[in-house]
């Protein structure tokens, strides 16, 4: 078998390159083995020197990050070689960029010649070949471009299906054996989280929760992975608030499937940047849920106020409620001092743009200023509460639910029941398509059938309501007993606070404004 007219002995190295996406579409003949039996051939038959080969297996032409590869180009530099042949150009690489600047640059530079055999390039000797290597270099990019489509495309699907594709479940759930992008609750885990969920609604921030979790030995999600850390400061066993952070605002944990959060800029840079939120792909009910949906929005709901520095010794009662109320940033409270055992407040804007005047200070003794946010707190709530427009106004609520609100409720809630009826039928074609399986059928419509029955008691207990049935309520509300929890309590703790306090605003003349979760105008 001969490749052309012979050329003159060279040390050469052979590259052999396969990507996964070639080796699930493209024939046999761009095997590595099959590869590597050509270029051997050709070698003999030409009378070169062969010196190395370098294989790169499952690595994309798109990008020259490839560990033989970089050795090839390490030996170049060495002098080890000075011809490199690969099968065709699309094994060098499908980056039209980086091949021709290879091929017309960089190889030239360092007196390599290169041969792509089955192109009929060949860099050593003058042919009309090698003026078409930069169109050749040119549809090798587009096919790279033309198979992230399609991969792309085949993921995106899947999600919108609800398939899980990540290759790590979240914490606290583990891949179905049965199905592999399905989600089942992993027991080891689950109380993990739902402890975290606890401590956040009892007014705990991110690092005290973290803090404590490292205390009692609780296993990390980085503990049942391999991580390979490149700081040096990772210690096993060590909860991080992100970590905690980012559990507590995962809507997975409600039996969402929540993907695409994230995507490469495109099919030739690595960078990864966050997708806006209304670019999450979102299915509900695809799998069994940690955390109830409402506790779910109430720990969302309060993780701004659960904010804090990292490094903090002492916890405030009143920690990320802080507002400046003449530049609106956050008031972060200092460490408290050693002359006098004094912590004060500092207007986060001012302090980080020091000398430009912008802001001031806004500086209180904490502790004098806690004492009197107590006060006005109680005082305010005295007299919200002697008044009895609570009453009136729960009172008044109840009407309007009657005449308006509770009509758009029920009409809501329906419209809710019949998509899932809806959802029902696609998922039983899906079933008799054998787009899903049995027990995956079996699964989905157990958790769509169980919401539709709870939906349809609460339009039935509304249309009762509606009618005039009275429900057999005393006026007092969630917020009425934490507003009488506040009163009684001797000591406060972050629970109460974060569920009757919204934020605080203070101003640079020192005085204050305390903004409620509910309505406290007086009449």
């Amino acid at each position: 078998m001969s490749f052309g007219n012979s050329i003159r002995e060279g040390n050469v190295g052979l590259y052999i390159r396969l990507s996964r996406e070639d080796d699930d579409k493209v024939l046999e003949s761009e095997s590595i083995t099959n590869q590597k039996s050509l270029l051997l051939q050709y070698v003999n038959e030409n009378g070169f020197t062969l010196i190395d080969i370098y294989v790169d297996d499952g690595y994309t032409g798109t990008n020259f990050e490839r560990p033989d590869f970089r050795r090839m180009i390490a030996d170049i530099e060495k002098g080890r070689i000075n011809t490199v042949i690969t099968k065709d150009m699309s094994r060098l690489g499908r980056d039209y960029i980086g091949t021709g600047n290879l091929i017309e640059k960089w190889f030239p530079e360092h007196g390599v010649r290169y041969i792509a055999v089955t192109d009929n390039i060949d860099t050593g000797i003058d042919c009309t070949n090698n003026d078409i290597a930069p169109f050749k270099a040119i549809m090798n990019d587009m096919y790279a471009k033309d198979i992230s489509k399609k991969i792309k495309s085949s993921l995106i699907a899947k999600r919108k299906k609800g398939e899980y594709i990540a290759a790590r479940p979240p914490f606290g759930y583990k891949l179905d054996l049965d199905n592999k992008k399905h989600l089942i609750i992993d027991k080891e885990k689950c109380e993990v989280v739902r402890r975290i969920y606890k401590m956040a609604l009892e007014g705990k921030t991110c690092f005290m929760i973290a803090s404590i979790l490292t205390k009692e030995h609780i296993k990390a999600p980085s503990d049942y992975y391999s991580f390979k850390w490149r700081g040096k400061n990772h210690i096993k066993g060590k909860w991080h608030p992100k970590t905690i952070k980012d559990i507590l605002s995962n809507q997975v944990y409600c039996g969402d499937m929540v993907q695409y959060k994230r995507r490469k800029i495109n099919y030739k840079v690595k960078k990864v940047i966050k997708n806006d939120p209304s670019e999450y792909i979102i299915v509900s009910n695809t799998h069994e849920p940690l955390i109830d949906r409402e506790t779910f929005k109430q720990v969302v709901k309060n993780l701004p106020k659960n904010v804090g520095r990292y490094e903090k010794k002492e916890h405030h009662l009143f920690d990320g409620l802080l507002y400046c109320g003449d530049c609106h940033h956050r008031i972060s409270v200092t460490p408290r001092r050693k002359k006098d055992n004094n912590c004060y407040t500092s207007c986060n804007y001012h302090r980080t743009y020091a000398g430009m005047n912008v802001c001031s200070s806004h500086c209180n003794n904490y502790d004098k200023l806690e004492q009197i946010l107590i006060d006005t707190i109680r005082n305010e709530l005295n007299k919200y509460i002697d008044k009895e427009k609570i009453k009136k106004e729960l009172a008044d609520k109840e009407f309007k639910e009657k005449d308006y609100d509770m009509e758009v409720m029920i009409n809501k809630l329906k419209c809710e029941v019949m998509l899932s009826k809806s959802k029902m039928e696609e998922l039983y074609m899906d079933k008799l398509n054998k787009t899903i399986d049995e027990e995956m059928f079996l699964k989905i419509s157990k958790i769509i059938e169980k919401e539709m029955e709870e939906k349809n008691k609460t339009i039935n207990r509304l249309i009762d309501k509606q009618n005039g049935k009275k429900e057999d309520i005393d006026y007092k509300s969630e917020m009425n007993k934490f507003i009488n929890k506040f009163l009684l309590f001797e000591k406060l703790n972050r629970e109460l606070i974060i569920n009757l306090i919204d934020s605080i605003e203070i101003f640079e003349d020192k005085s204050i404004n305390i903004n409620f979760t509910f309505n406290n105008e007086q009449e």
